[in-house]
């Protein structure tokens, strides 16, 4: 039988239970009536604001969409962010000219042809924003001298296929004079699309798993420089220009997709494409219905084919680097190309009067790209003897094959850091590798027979 001290400390333990349990329900009563609201509503503190006013938003969360119809500069003081969450409207909508729009982060729940920041007004400037979208990130409409800097933007969510029904990241129409710079995107259906926009400078941007890096249609007088794009289908595609300079970019590992390329070229004209490199695409360079271009210092390197040109004349195409590409150079109805001066590392030239050019010209011969053209399967014996062999053997046609009159037997558009920077080293850890080889050997076979 239980005594007086068994059931006195069962009482106590039963009273300390209940204590606890209605001090939780008395604390979430009080954490339930003291619930902030999910943002603070921006539009009324813009309101609120004179044309010219500088509106600086310190640490929380606020609540979109918001309209600005009066110049104003909105900075974030701290850790500011802007929800948008289920209007079908941008988050933020820029409607008068000089507007300044830096350090926020937005989060645009809408999808489809919505954008996070959408823009109607000139001399806008968006700086330092991180943009997460359903639908487009920045979109630029009859929008003038505008500068869009600094900014991250990426797709909500990082799983599902690319393109569908994603938006763009930076999208121009008719929109002159634009800078686009030093802005990461990811994720994206197209990372930078300009159309029908001039003047158009678009620099120092990273760009990666993307169906184009970058997209320009019939945007003449534009700069494309010193951009990287990486694992999209395509690098660069531009398309329908004249007067564009495409410089200093670098475009690797655009290799998923059977029609991917570092840079596509397709309808364009008297521009100049030069000192890019193009490293581990499917196509390095790809030219269709294009003329008069300029296309030199370019690094060419272990592409599936390096260079290719469909109905491409007149284009002068020199001083370009070509390393470890599978087909290095394809031409088909392409005529009055200049291929003069390129290195082509397959290539052993002859070098009789020391001018750096090889005295013997180089044809690329087109016969294993036509053979895995009609069959894939061909691609297994690529540099066996029997396909170098069949090779020699097929010149028939040799005055439609892409042919360097004059190639150079070094080259001059180097890899920083990679082999082609430091030949001397190279050859000389290949030596000392060789003679360790040798030695081992050697010492193998000498003390253990």
């Amino acid at each position: 039988m239980m005594s007086f001290r068994g059931y006195s400390r069962i009482f106590l333990v039963l009273f300390l239970v209940s204590c606890l349990f209605f001090m939780s329900a008395d604390h979430v009563r009080a954490v339930e009536a003291s619930d902030e609201p999910i943002g603070i509503p921006l539009q009324p503190i813009i309101d609120q604001a004179g044309t010219g006013d500088t509106i600086k938003l310190t640490s929380g969360t606020y609540v979109g969409p918001v309209v600005i119809d009066k110049k104003l500069t909105i900075l974030g003081d701290g850790d500011v962010s802007l929800i948008n969450g289920s209007s079908d409207e941008a988050a933020i909508a820029i409607n008068s000219a000089g507007t300044e729009l830096r350090n926020i982060e937005i989060r645009q729940a809408a999808g489809g042809e919505v954008p996070a920041v959408s823009v109607k007004a000139d001399h806008v400037t968006l700086d330092n924003l991180s943009i997460q979208t359903r639908g487009f990130g920045i979109l630029l409409r009859d929008s003038k001298g505008g500068l869009i800097t600094n900014n991250k933007i990426k797709w909500i969510r990082l799983e599902g296929k690319l393109g569908g029904n994603r938006g763009n990241g930076i999208d121009l129409y008719n929109s002159d004079g634009i800078q686009i710079i030093a802005n990461q995107i990811s994720y994206l259906r197209d990372g930078i699309y300009i159309e029908n926009s001039q003047d158009v400078k678009v620099d120092n941007n990273r760009l990666s798993h993307l169906r184009y890096g970058i997209h320009c249609m019939y945007v003449n007088g534009s700069h494309v420089t010193n951009n990287l794009g990486e694992y999209n289908y395509t690098g660069a595609m531009i398309m329908g220009v004249s007067d564009v300079i495409v410089s200093g970019n670098s475009f690797r590992k655009q290799n998923q997709n059977v029609h991917a390329q570092g840079i596509l070229l397709y309808d364009v004209h008297t521009s100049s494409i030069f000192k890019n490199t193009v490293e581990g695409n499917r196509v390095g360079i790809y030219m269709e219905q294009s003329s008069n271009n300029v296309l030199k210092d370019n690094l060419v390197l272990r592409n599936y084919t390096g260079v290719q040109f469909l109905n491409a004349d007149g284009n002068r195409f020199q001083n370009n680097t070509f390393i470890a590409n599978v087909i290095e150079a394809s031409a088909t109805s392409s005529k009055k190309n200049q291929l003069d001066g390129n290195y082509w590392d397959a290539f052993q030239g002859l070098d009789v009067t020391n001018d750096g050019l090889s005295d013997l010209p180089y044809a690329t011969n087109p016969f294993y790209q036509r053979l895995t053209a009609k069959n894939a399967a061909y691609q297994l014996f690529f540099q066996s003897p029997g396909m170098i062999f069949l090779s020699d053997l097929s010149s028939g046609d040799r005055a439609d094959w892409a042919s360097d009159h004059a190639p150079l037997t070094k080259p001059t558009a180097l890899l920083s850091g990679g082999v082609a920077e430091y030949p001397g080293l190279v050859m000389f850890a290949g030596g000392m590798m060789l003679l360790v080889s040798i030695l081992l050997i050697f010492y193998l076979g000498v003390f253990r027979s």
